[in-house]
């Protein structure tokens, strides 16, 4: 592996896109990447040989819901989550901060002790600090950590976002003490502030003066338009430093990771492919198909002519369109799998346009078929 000084390379700009890599130990990560969400050590619904055939190079942990199951002690007996799920490739794992805003009813913020959270498994209460989260993280052996941050809800009181950005600063120097500067891992700041740009700067200033190896936008696709969130990015994006990655957490549809990667986003993370999968709805190359809908009953083609897993083309939509409707578990895999396929797939088609000088083009074509 590169010494933390050549962590990242930036190889080409158009656009507005990066072409670049993220060199691990573990691999090299082709940007602009997509991860897909393994939020309890597993992409739902699809096996982790499969993830492999994808060309998917990294993957996400959840840091709260992995410490609660199956465990530290579990995890440190396999020597981390790659052994424990045969996935040898990067991991990065999320600190815990989301679920500080998804479970809100069940944690308690306190900006010097962290949050103290009532497991939603079974009530019992436990404190997740800061250095109690990078801890975890360690235990979990991820390739890269992410800093316990206060993400606050969709809001437009100041006050609030400014509050959670003093408590997320604190936390965020508290980490990078705690993370000592690890041989062969590396620790994301992250920015924070709403839709507020100088609340956005002010941020993104303080974690600069702590000093990162890459930086993520957090807070984002709560709630609020994707035009705003295009405005966020576009007036946060020009102060980050240009040698290090930008990852724009929980996000998104094709369309939004095309607008983002216009704006210089380089990583990206969502649900929405195995979610989207495990309701009937399939990303494909012409568009997307709620595979439940009747026309498709009768219809003999592919999900996906394009899809470059040729065994997913074994399977007709009219076959898809009866396992759906009948609730089979088999539905969920396949669309599941095809989904995150297509996501690889159109990172890979990114990747090859900002190289060519021809990014631009495929932005107008694509930005508005998957709204």
């Amino acid at each position: 592996m590169n010494s933390k000084k050549n962590f990242f390379e930036l190889i080409k700009t158009d656009s507005g896109g990066r072409l670049g890599k993220i060199h691990t130990q573990r691999g090299i990560i082709d940007t602009p990447t997509f991860m897909p969400v393994g939020t309890a050590g597993t992409i739902k619904g699809i096996f982790t040989d499969d993830i492999i055939k994808t060309g998917t190079q990294i993957i996400l942990g959840n840091t709260y819901h992995l410490f609660l199951r199956p465990g530290i002690k579990i995890l440190e007996k396999f020597d981390g989550l790659h052994n424990y799920m045969n996935w040898h490739k990067p991991i990065l794992t999320d600190s815990g901060g989301f679920q500080i805003m998804s479970l809100s009813k069940l944690n308690k913020i306190d900006k010097k002790l962290g949050a103290t959270f009532s497991s939603h498994l079974d009530g019992k209460k436990f404190l997740l600090s800061p250095e109690k989260s990078i801890q975890i993280q360690k235990s979990i052996n991820s390739d890269i950590l992410m800093v316990l941050d206060e993400c606050p809800k969709m809001t437009r009181d100041k006050k609030i976002i400014s509050k959670a950005i003093d408590t997320s600063s604190h936390w965020a120097e508290r980490c990078k003490v705690e993370f000592n500067d690890q041989k062969n891992k590396s620790l994301f700041g992250i920015v924070q502030g709403g839709i507020f740009p100088d609340l956005r700067e002010e941020s993104l200033n303080k974690l600069l003066k702590i000093g990162f190896d890459g930086y993520a936008m957090g807070g984002l696709a709560v709630g609020e338009t994707q035009s705003d969130m295009f405005k966020v990015l576009i007036n946060t994006v020009k102060f980050l430093p240009k040698d290090k990655p930008r990852y724009l957490m929980g996000v998104g549809t094709p369309s939004d990771i095309l607008g983002a990667v216009k704006s210089g986003i380089d990583m990206f993370d969502c649900v929405m492919p195995t979610r989207s999968g495990r309701t009937g709805l399939a990303f494909t190359w012409s568009g997307k198909i709620n595979i439940k809908n009747s026309k498709y009953k009768n219809d003999d083609t592919p999900l996906d002519e394009k899809c470059k897993i040729r065994y997913l083309n074994k399977y007709s939509k009219s076959y898809l369109n009866h396992l759906a409707n009948s609730n089979e578990i088999l539905a969920s895999m396949i669309l599941s799998l095809n989904n995150i396929n297509f996501y690889q797939e159109f990172m890979c088609k990114i990747r090859e346009e900002i190289q060519k000088g021809t990014f631009d083009a495929f932005y107008e074509k694509n930005i508005d078929k998957y709204n």
